[in-house]
């Protein structure tokens, strides 16, 4: 990131302001562009999961800015290259998806999209595309001829995410290896297909989209841009978007709207302004004072933190309902009905269940040596009483309301329901 640019256009003064910024390939050329209202920006995601997850967030938020500052925003659907498998970070290769694996996948994740954008056939509005729209018509043939002679072999070898399979000795597939190639060529037909100027992703993707940027002037498009973010790390210098049970999605029912505010809510005090910056839309000036309060108080920057990034993704009524049953569970002590519910069969509960197995039924941990850990550090409890004989078991005389409510800490709750 250039120190001494200064923004004149409202889309890059936004994405600066916030903290979005990382690489550009041209900062002066890309903000005239966006000056004008001329930007045509896209970002590609892979339908390798019936969800997007948090770590997909940032780039949907510069989306949204791109189009509230007047530009035109595009989501990729990937169902083309997903069919290849991005080897980006990845030690090993992907395993393949089946077609009706990926259609399936790509419908569950567009949904998410119109929480951020407004689409539509107006010039400023939202466009979702989907790459297998061209890439799965390609003549092998023809593509080596046309597009493959512009790359270098020995330039690709030096890709992140080339370079570092190879440096661990992990095996790199053929098919792997043209990944970027199929990336770039996206951005040289979103071009011409649509006029996108603009690919933004992740700091990782940035040797694969400036091979698109290079492809698309050895192809005689219009000059395009490449623009980054920064890797997402929370300040103790942990990846974000990981919990005790898995991914942060962001779709409703692989993530409940409550878990989804639990997780800001339990956002680190230094945290607190940054995601505030990236993952709200709160004017600026608002977020400099919560992010000011100092000792018990930034738990209420917290909470705001929580119930705004709740809001955006789940609606408002949603955000409210996370926000009061976390104020009854926890400064009330009541077991509140919307907890996230687990159905269980009650041949299980009436027959016994093992407590350390309830937990991973539950989610709140990934195995039972993990559970066990955290009963010998009282972290685990039962209707609010603390786990400890990690040999306990859990029957119907544990039932209050037709409920089991089991508790990770002070913050993570989730209630058993016997069918």
């Amino acid at each position: 990131m250039s120190s001494e640019f200064s923004p004149k256009s409202d889309f890059l003064r936004v994405l600066f302001e916030r903290g979005f910024v990382h690489q550009c390939s041209d900062f002066a050329g890309l903000d005239a562009l966006a000056t004008k209202g001329d930007v045509i920006a896209y970002v590609g995601y892979d339908c390798t999961a019936s969800s997007l997850h948090i770590g997909n967030l940032i780039s949907a938020m510069m989306l949204h800015w791109l189009q509230m500052t007047g530009n035109k925003p595009i989501t990729l659907m990937g169902s083309g290259t997903t069919r290849v498998g991005d080897p980006s970070g990845k030690d090993e290769t992907r395993k393949l998806l089946t077609i009706e694996q990926i259609d399936a996948n790509k419908d569950s994740i567009k949904g998410v999209f119109s929480k951020f954008l407004s689409y539509g056939a107006g010039a400023r509005d939202a466009m979702m595309v989907d790459n297998a729209d061209w890439l799965t018509k390609l003549n092998y043939i023809d593509m080596l001829r046309d597009v493959g002679r512009h790359f270098s072999i020995n330039r690709m070898l030096t890709m992140d995410s080339v370079k570092l399979r190879l440096e661990r000795e992990q095996e790199l597939s053929f098919i792997e290896f043209n990944y970027m190639i199929l990336q770039s060529y996206d951005f040289v037909e979103l071009a011409r297909r649509f006029g996108c100027n603009l690919q933004m992703g992740g700091s990782d993707q940035w040797g694969n989209i400036v091979n698109g940027v290079d492809l698309g002037r050895r192809m005689g498009t219009h000059q395009l841009y490449a623009l980054t973010t920064p890797l997402l790390t929370t300040a103790s210098g942990a990846k974000m978007g990981k919990t005790a049970a898995g991914a942060v999605w962001l779709n409703a029912d692989m993530f409940s709207p409550y878990d989804y505010w639990q997780f800001w809510r339990n956002t680190e005090d230094a945290d607190v302004g940054r995601f505030m910056r990236l993952f709200t839309v709160l004017p600026l000036d608002e977020i400099r004072r919560l992010e000011s309060l100092g000792g018990a108080e930034i738990n209420e920057a917290k909470k705001v933190l929580a119930t705004e990034a709740t809001a955006l993704l789940h609606g408002k009524p949603a955000a409210n309902e996370a926000a009061e049953t976390a104020r009854k569970t926890f400064e009330q002590g009541e077991t509140a009905a919307t907890l996230p519910t687990i159905a269980v069969a009650h041949t299980d509960i009436s027959a016994g269940m093992g407590v350390l197995a309830a937990f991973v039924t539950a989610g709140l941990v990934g195995s039972t040596g993990e559970a066990r850990r955290l009963v010998q550090g009282g972290g685990l409890r039962v209707n609010d009483d603390p786990v400890s004989d990690p040999r306990a078991m859990i029957g119907l005389s544990d039932l209050r309301d037709g409920v089991i409510k089991l508790s990770l800490g002070r913050k993570k709750h989730v209630l058993l329901r016997p069918e």
